[in-house]
């Protein structure tokens, strides 16, 4: 791979500043331990955009601690957040804009996260193709404990210098590495890792595993990464043994990482393999039971019987939250699951409509606005979950209703989208 020496100045350009703020705000975000939202920092941008260019210039930048929160993990234990400053969100992200392009050349063809053009869908069909395909039914399924946090910082520094020789760059990032953080108050310093929600740190991370990419490559042996979720592939069981006992020696004794031996376990696909949320099978892909609970809760929030909120705002509401769950899950094969989730998901629209009605009398009220005519003797108890499913409910909001106030309908996306 080519070397490259003077990039510093790139860095500090005005043109890349504004596009990195322009990035920062698209990701929005919380505020630092400075307190400052991007909408604060936004009202006197170019103030603030000539501060960094003057002290990223005479190298006075220094960075501020990073914010650390813990957010809980769906399936039990907190992962550990960093929030830098905006301020020191638009620079990382003026650093990754002259970098990422550079180190990006040198990834693996099968590393798939945070990279430009690259997705989860592609490292699932890539898991899927090796699987198929070419045969390599046995898979290692890697689980490496708390990624982020354990980042050697030499390491990292050690292997950034293989590419990029500007040492004014590399001290930045051993900047970013070094600037702590702060907790409940609290300042620790950081003796390793690069904080997840930092926006450096994903090409970081990338940089630091790809020499276990590498290393796999030139035994010939198939991976996919996304991130810190790895999978290796094997045609026999004692093939994947002997990868597993070798991967963990690359990423224990030469990479400094840890291993979860309790959760990284061998499978394939009879038993299917899960991967960022999907069970790859040898027929069909469908969704991990967990992720789709953890949809269905979000829809329950929601979509609560007792939310004082007009039906159009929860549609509303409801709108994003389906957009984006559809356009991850779409590879999978869940033409029905899709269907039954939609009937799902409008039921509890409806039952939710019935339960601001309160009593039978409002129902009839809408009957006659709609000019529809069940009989007056019609009693129904519009609390009740069994009675959102009665005809005439149906009558009052078909599924046409639903379309009307702009519910974004799962079952017009087109799924099992696996070209191979």
């Amino acid at each position: 791979m080519d070397k490259w020496y003077s990039l510093y100045d790139k860095i500090y350009q005005r043109e890349n500043l504004e596009e990195a703020f322009k990035q920062v705000k698209r990701n929005h975000g919380a505020p630092g331990i400075d307190g400052v939202t991007i909408g604060v920092y936004e009202v006197r941008l170019s103030d603030n955009l000539e501060l960094i260019y003057k002290e990223l210039k005479t190298k006075n930048y220094k960075p501020s601690a990073v914010k650390r929160v813990e957010i809980e993990k769906p399936d039990g234990g907190v992962r550990l957040l960093g929030i830098p400053t905006v301020k020191d969100r638009v620079v990382q992200q003026a650093v990754a804009n002259i970098l990422s392009p550079i180190y990006d050349k040198g990834f693996h063809p099968s590393s798939y996260g945070y990279r430009k053009g690259k997705s989860q869908a592609q490292a699932i069909e890539k898991a899927s193709l090796f699987m198929k395909k070419y045969g390599l039914e046995y898979v290692v399924d890697m689980d490496l404990s708390k990624c982020f946090d354990r980042l050697d910082h030499e390491f990292i520094i050690n292997e950034m210098a293989k590419t990029v020789s500007d040492g004014s760059v590399l001290k930045l990032i051993r900047t970013f590495l070094k600037s702590g953080v702060i907790q409940d108050g609290q300042f620790a310093d950081t003796l390793e890792g690069s904080p997840q929600g930092g926006v450096i740190s994903p090409l970081i991370s990338n940089i630091y595993l790809n020499v276990f990419d590498q290393e796999m490559k030139k035994k010939n042996i198939r991976i996919v990464r996304y991130a810190d979720d790895i999978l290796i592939f094997a045609k026999t069981k004692a093939d994947a043994g002997n990868y597993r006992a070798l991967a963990t020696k690359i990423l224990e004794k030469d990479m400094k990482l840890t291993v979860n031996k309790e959760k990284t376990h061998l499978t394939g696909l009879q038993n299917g393999v899960e991967f960022l949320g999907v069970v790859i099978y040898e027929d069909w892909i469908t969704i991990q039971k967990k992720r789709l609970e953890r949809f269905k809760s979000k829809i329950r929030v929601i979509t609560k019987r007792n939310k004082g909120k007009p039906l159009l705002f929860v549609v509303k509401e409801l709108t994003p939250v389906l957009r984006g769950w559809i356009n991850y899950y779409k590879i999978a094969n869940i033409k029905t699951l899709v269907r039954d989730l939609m009937g799902w998901i409008r039921r509890r629209l409806r039952m939710l409509r019935m339960k601001q009605w309160k009593t039978y009398k409002a129902m009839h009220k809408e009957l006659r606005r709609l000019g529809l005519h069940f009989g007056t003797k019609l009693k129904m108890d519009v609390r009740r979950w069994k009675n959102s499913k009665v005809t005439i409910i149906h009558v009052m909001m078909p599924n046409s209703y639903f379309e009307k106030l702009g519910l974004y309908d799962l079952t017009k996306v087109k799924v099992g989208l696996l070209s191979q």
